[in-house]
C-alpha cells in the first residue's frame, strides 16, 4: 500500500539528490534541510521522543489526524535534523500502513546513506524505527490522538 503522496515525496526527493553532484552537496543538502526545519515546541521534547540510537539527542513526535500521520522532529545537530527533516517531509501525510511497508531504501540506492558514518547510519534506521512504531500504535488505537 502506497500513498501519492510518499510516492510524490519519494520521486521529488530521489531527483533533488540525483541532481547533487557530489557526497559533499548531497551532505550540505542535508545540512540545509536542518537549518530550515521548522520549530519544534520545548514541551515536546520529552524523553519518551528521544530517538534511541542517535549520535545527538533527537525529538521525534507524531501526531494522527484523519487517517493519516504526521511528524516534527528536532536536534541541535544540523545533519540529524536535515535526516530527520528528509523522512519527515517523506512521509508526512502518510497513513500508518505506508510508513510500515515503505521503507525508505531508495535512499541508500541512491548512495544518499553511504557517505554518513556508521552511527549516523544507526540513528538513520533508529528514527525510522521510531515512526514505524509510532504508525504500529495508531493502527492498534486509531482513536488515539497526541
Amino acid at each position: 500500500m502506497m500513498n501519492k503522496n510518499f510516492s510524490e515525496q519519494a520521486s521529488l526527493i530521489k531527483a533533488k539528490i540525483l541532481s547533487l553532484p557530489s557526497a559533499e552537496a548531497r551532505y550540505d543538502y542535508l545540512i540545509e534541510l536542518g537549518r530550515k526545519a521548522p520549530a519544534y515546541p520545548e514541551s515536546l521534547k520529552t524523553p519518551d521522543r528521544i530517538v534511541s540510537g542517535c549520535q545527538s539527542v533527537l525529538y521525534l513526535s507524531a501526531r494522527f489526524e484523519q487517517g493519516a500521520l504526521f511528524f516534527t522532529s528536532y536536534s541541535e545537530a544540523l545533519l540529524s535534523a536535515g535526516l530527520a527533516a528528509l523522512l519527515t517531509t517523506l512521509y508526512n501525510g502518510s497513513c500508518p500502513q505506508t510508513i510500515l511497508l515503505n521503507p525508505p531504501t531508495f535512499l541508500q540506492e541512491i548512495g544518499l546513506l553511504a557517505s554518513l558514518s556508521p552511527s549516523r547510519s544507526n540513528g538513520f534506521s533508529s528514527l525510522y524505527l521510531k515512526m514505524k512504531q509510532e504508525a504500529v500504535k495508531y493502527i492498534l488505537q486509531p482513536s488515539e490522538k497526541q
